[in-house]
């Protein structure tokens, strides 16, 4: 997944230069997300990190939190972390010794705002996302920012949804009802044998039956339709990790000296091909200051 893997590019980056020997393990949740699924891989993960009684664990994602790291709060192996959503204290963090990392905190209101450049007439907004408990900390962020931040919008809705059918009703529902859709978590949609649809699939058929502007926070969305993002940047979470871990391998330095942050920047991007199916047309000063694709990959 291009996410897992800028991160980890970023993370080596940080690391050039020194003598280190990897293993990595992938839990892919984002494909099998049961319980079960999620249970079974991060005790083997655990087993792994106990057996191999590495130097140092670098984890990224919620679930990696969740179902490793949270084990291991303060054992003598440091822990860095990068894109985890929620806050620290969810996972007992905030007091731990061994744990630091760097916070995912999506950029909510400057990509509204790029979406009312695209659109200025947006009044009502609903938001879609899956049950995965990844998404409580962005919802929470999300409400807690737009009344102040946002004034002129309203946010209708707060969809959690289970199903791929459940999905499709509710986005046809909404072409009546909403201006925008917030799309976030669409990874975990089952299908009538329960198995997860994926979300290029879930973008495609989006594209193909909504005619609302949508947004979301992660750039790789824009290449399957979604019209546009200000990203945060996989590279620049890994690279953040990466330095944390060069403070504790290379300085000596403790987690809990190095803290838990957010990186700053955001990126906007915009799918000018989205927009030409929309029907809107794109100031040059927007286009000038975002990168822009101009294809949708399912219309290859």
């Amino acid at each position: 997944m291009e996410w897992t893997q800028d991160q980890f590019r970023g993370f080596k980056d940080a690391l050039k230069g020194l003598d280190i020997e990897y293993k990595v393990f992938e839990m892919d949740t984002k494909r099998k997300s049961s319980p079960e699924w999620k249970e079974k891989v991060g005790r083997e993960a655990r087993e792994l990190i106990e057996s191999w009684k590495p130097d140092l664990v670098y984890t990224n994602d919620d679930n990696a939190q969740e179902y490793v790291t949270k084990y291991f709060t303060h054992s003598d192996i440091p822990f860095v972390f990068s894109a985890v959503n929620a806050e620290p204290s969810a996972y007992g963090f905030d007091s731990s010794s061994n744990i630091c990392g760097v916070l995912e905190q999506e950029h909510f209101v400057q990509t509204v705002r790029l979406l009312l450049e695209l659109k200025p007439d947006i009044k009502r907004i609903a938001v879609i996302v899956d049950d995965d408990p990844t998404w409580n900390g962005v919802v929470e962020r999300m409400k807690q920012d737009a009344p102040e931040q946002l004034k002129n919008v309203r946010f209708i809705s707060w969809n959690v949804i289970k199903t791929f059918a459940e999905y499709q009703e509710t986005v046809k529902r909404l072409q009546n009802q909403a201006d925008a859709l917030a799309l976030l978590g669409i990874h975990t949609f089952k299908n009538e044998k329960g198995e997860n649809v994926p979300w290029q699939e879930v973008l495609e058929w989006t594209g193909k039956n909504s005619r609302l502007p949508d947004f979301s926070f992660w750039k790789d969305r824009i290449y399957y339709g979604t019209l546009c993002v200000v990203y945060v940047s996989g590279y620049e979470q890994g690279f953040g990790a990466g330095k944390l871990a060069y403070e504790i391998l290379v300085n000596g330095k403790s987690p809990a000296s190095l803290g838990m942050k957010p990186t700053l920047k955001g990126r906007p991007i915009i799918s000018l091909a989205r927009a030409k199916r929309l029907g809107i047309q794109v100031r040059s000063r927007t286009l000038l200051s975002s990168e822009v694709v101009h294809t949708i990959a399912w219309e290859q």
